[in-house]
């Protein structure tokens, strides 16, 4: 999720905590943990200072791991005691983990996704039924937070917002698989499908859909249950050893193919040598493929340019890639 829904899931966890006399006392301090517990597995979104590459290859993964779910909120509360001894040390830690654990669960059922089952497994979990950003979940959590501020009891006011974002979460997949379902039942019949992907939007009723068979992708969107495919892309074997040597040990590249569970490529000739690109195809939005890697190789095909990441348009990501030299 977003940076805001998780803060206005950590201020409704800060009121809910107000049922608990064992930390009541301490207010102020408990709401700053749950509130700082429901941000802090987002910590690793400064790699992004770093560069592309790294962030898209470590997001949401080892600070959303087992280890480090455990770990922030004894980080979180040792914190706390520091300055104030007297607090109950249980009960904090069992707010500030609830916290914790309920951003790491919301985050397995984005389109990204978590490696949340570090380090047993580094499976990216991409449910893929919430919106990184959803406005209808961000209403329902603000409508909680005004009617707490008004002076409504926080405790029955976001049990039953738990209540209704339960039946959005079941509502929201239900409508998942019936696109799904819908999507293979419009390919043709001939056609072998090996990966379905239904991704949300936005938008409540508007999906986008992405269907790898054994010879073709089929690219589209959903819009109230109606699915159209907008794009066929026949599945073609990644470029000869001889272009991929170099290309397959670029940071930019590795980091695309870690992420994306469905692409398609490119080989164009260009005036200083080649142009090699990566899409990724469930990312389509007004034509254009908005999460790529692209890469510049000589004539001996080795990268001299390469870029991944998310560009929305073909003349920003041109732009992007001239100031992006790697070697």
């Amino acid at each position: 999720m977003d940076t805001a829904t998780h803060f206005a899931m950590g201020a409704a966890l800060a009121g809910l905590a107000t049922v608990d006399p064992a930390v009541t006392a301490y207010y102020p301090a408990i709401a700053t943990a749950v509130v700082a517990g429901s941000q802090i597995p987002d910590i690793d979104t400064v790699l992004k200072l770093r560069n592309n590459a790294i962030y898209i290859t470590h997001h949401r993964g080892i600070t959303h791991s087992i280890p480090f779910t455990l770990m922030w909120p004894l980080l979180i509360v040792g914190l706390i005691y520091l300055f104030i001894p007297t607090i109950n040390i249980l009960h904090f830690w069992m707010w500030t983990q609830l916290a914790v654990f309920l951003h790491v669960f919301v985050d397995i059922f984005n389109s990204y996704g978590t490696q949340a089952l570090r380090p047993f497994s580094k499976k990216w979990i991409q449910i893929g039924i919430i919106n990184t950003f959803d406005p209808i979940m961000f209403i329902i959590l603000l409508t909680g937070s005004a009617l707490w501020a008004h002076g409504e009891n926080p405790v029955p006011v976001f049990l039953a917002i738990a209540l209704i974002l339960v039946i959005y979460y079941i509502i929201r997949r239900l409508l998942q698989q019936y696109i799904k379902k819908q999507a293979l039942h419009i390919l043709p019949h001939h056609e072998t499908v090996l990966k379905a992907f239904v991704a949300p939007t936005i938008r409540f009723f508007e999906w986008r859909v992405a269907v790898e068979t054994h010879s073709h992708y089929y690219i589209g969107r959903a819009f109230k249950g109606n699915v159209n495919f907008s794009d066929r892309f026949k599945r073609t074997p990644l470029p000869s050893d001889e272009i991929m040597e170099d290309a397959r040990n670029d940071a930019n590249l590795k980091a695309f193919i870690s992420f994306s569970s469905i692409y398609r490529w490119t080989l164009e000739e260009r005036d200083y040598g080649y142009e090699l690109r990566f899409i990724d195809l469930r990312y389509l939005k007004n034509g254009h493929y908005s999460f790529v890697a692209i890469l510049k190789l000589n004539h001996d095909y080795k990268v001299t340019h390469s870029y991944t990441g998310w560009i929305f348009s073909e003349k920003k990501l041109l732009q992007v890639l001239d100031r992006h030299p790697i070697k």
